[in-house]
């Protein structure tokens, strides 16, 4: 039984699954705010969580059984690639896990059936034919920024708001919405750095194929950069509140650790640019944290 869960824990991808519950706890804190820990407010994170999760095994793991012929040169543990789960049996994993999101969501709320349902046709068209959006690296990376970063969020939130009949933060949203777009944009940039060999032999274009890893790794730097002004420009404008510096300091200390990270990534070893890659994961599941430190500091 262990073995199973393992195995399926790797099918969906550990950093994605810890992406997914933060977001979901994050906005749930945003639109909640000091709201008592009730068990209706317990049962509707959880139940939540669940389909947001099913959504995220049907997205990844979609992806991992068109790209099994890929995966082997470039990511060659994932358990489909290693011949660890038969192919059938992910197919298997996929369609349920769909039908989970989908009833679960319906059950919910129209507002996460409408999400889920979106995301999910972002997510199918990415990786199958004929589109295969992942092929071009400009619909790729849109397709990950505005489901990732956009779509997720502002659908949970209102999701949230059905159930607890609050004023949404607006501002806060919208802060949240741009950022995340950016900064998923820069994520999708970076996916495909360690990917370059597997992607060149089997003709997906990236803009790590075309333009080489070094000057994506500068446009990376670039586009995070810009992001990082928003809420460093938004935290010193609204000075000397507490929580506006607090946002403005926040950001700062993190994009100066991203920025001292990234020359630290050797582009010739594929190790180091995962690593790198896995730390600005890391980077994202902090800005949820920050977010919601930010917001729960808002003045009544």
């Amino acid at each position: 039984m262990t073995k199973h869960v393992h195995l399926l824990y790797d099918f969906a991808r550990p950093h994605t699954i810890i992406a997914t519950s933060v977001q979901v706890i994050t906005m749930l804190i945003i639109v909640a705010g000091w709201r008592p820990l009730t068990p209706d407010l317990i049962g509707l994170a959880l139940a939540t969580l669940i389909v947001c999760l099913a959504l995220n095994l049907y997205v990844v793991g979609i992806n991992q059984l068109t790209d099994i012929e890929i995966d082997r040169i470039n990511k060659p543990w994932l358990p489909i690639a290693a011949g660890r789960l038969r192919i059938r049996t992910g197919w298997r994993i996929v369609v349920a896990a769909l039908v989970i999101a989908l009833a679960g969501a319906a059950i919910l709320s129209a507002v996460l059936w409408i999400t889920v349902s979106v995301i999910a046709v972002i997510g199918s068209l990415y990786s199958l034919p004929p589109l295969r959006l992942k092929r071009h690296p400009l619909a790729a990376a849109l397709s990950i920024a505005s489901a990732r970063g956009v779509i997720a969020n502002v659908g949970l939130a209102f999701h949230y708001q059905s159930y607890l009949a609050v004023d949404l933060p607006l501002t806060t949203l919208i802060l949240a919405g741009v950022f995340f777009f950016g900064f998923a944009l820069v994520i999708a940039l970076y996916k495909d750095l360690p990917d370059a060999h597997g992607d060149r032999l089997y003709q997906i274009e990236t803009l790590t194929t075309r333009l080489g890893a070094q000057r994506v790794l500068q446009l990376g730097r670039i586009l995070l950069s810009l992001c990082y002004l928003l809420p460093i420009g938004v935290g010193l404008w609204s000075l000397p509140a507490a929580n506006a510096g607090f946002l403005a300091l926040s950001h700062a200390i993190v994009i100066t650790l991203f920025w001292r990270a990234s020359f630290r990534v050797d582009v010739n070893q594929q190790q180091s640019i995962t690593n790198f890659y896995m730390f600005l994961w890391g980077i994202f599941y902090t800005e949820f944290a920050l977010l919601s430190i930010y917001q729960l500091t808002e003045p009544f």
